[in-house]
């Protein structure tokens, strides 16, 4: 019911979607006598396409988020274990094509292979399988070993899991297949973006990791209030931004995470 019950929140809650709805009930106003609403429906939709457009609203909204967990200043002599998050590959595009379809996230799976390449004695997991709740016989653990051999990693090295479809699940059904002994050092690759909430989901299940964020499409050079004429690029990561705080927020009230806005327990060393 979580799985469905978020996929429907996004539905609902994405600015994009909320835009056109808008619109079409402005155009629907037009043919009533019902100026006053339209005039106001107006004033809304340019609005919010100014600060879509020009102030970039969701650079602000994605930046707060994406610098919450910043990489470690040192990494760790020794690791145990390195876990990516998938959703870089279209599974369904890949059943379809039959060869790995990479998304904008693939560098998720670089920084994957760097590390693997720079810990050959860690344990190295893929979790991953559907987050399309209509298509659930595509996994994507099932496409990304051809990918991974392409980037220099043995296939066979890595621990396959693939009945999760969400972040929640991820951290569960990973933890339960490795089984991870105390006191081992994980490092857990994820988009920036994605960081608050899968660390927390990780957390949760008493599994300590070590945050690699990557993909970043913000910078932090503070310049965030410089005027920008791109609609469609605001748009964009104004859809990034409000989905993860909407994900942040359900995964607080259903109670699979313990702060609605998590945070480092400790400096990054």
């Amino acid at each position: 019911m979580f799985f469905y019950a978020s996929k429907v929140l996004w539905l609902l809650g994405q600015p994009g979607n909320l835009f056109c709805l808008l619109l079409i009930l402005a155009t629907v106003l037009a043919f009533t006598r019902r100026t006053g609403a339209l005039r106001f429906l107006l004033v809304v939709l340019s609005l919010t396409a100014v600060a879509t457009a020009v102030f970039a609203a969701g650079d602000h909204v994605v930046a707060a988020i994406e610098e919450r967990f910043p990489p470690p200043r040192t990494m760790p002599e020794k690791v145990d274990g390195i876990i990516v998050l998938g959703g870089m590959i279209n599974a369904k595009l890949s059943a379809e094509r039959g060869k790995p379809m990479i998304t904008a996230a693939v560098e998720r799976l670089t920084e994957f292979a760097d590390l693997a390449d720079r810990y050959p004695d860690a344990k190295l997991v893929f979790t991953a399988g559907s987050g399309n709740p209509r298509a659930q016989q595509f996994k994507e653990a099932h496409f990304v070993g051809p990918f991974l051999k392409r980037l220099g990693i043995d296939p066979t090295r890595v621990v396959y899991e693939d009945q999760s479809r969400n972040t929640h699940e991820n951290a569960v059904f990973s933890k339960r297949l490795v089984n991870p002994a105390a006191g081992e050092v994980w490092l857990l690759v994820t988009s920036a973006l994605h960081m608050p909430r899968s660390m927390e989901c990780f957390r949760r299940v008493g599994w300590p990791v070590t945050p690699i964020p990557t993909d970043y499409v913000t910078w932090d050079d503070g310049d965030l209030l410089e005027l920008q004429f791109d609609f469609l690029g605001g748009l964009g990561n104004l859809n990034r931004g409000v989905h993860e705080v909407l994900g942040l927020i359900f995964y607080w009230l259903t109670d699979r995470t313990d702060s609605l806005f998590p945070a480092p327990r400790t400096a990054p060393v």
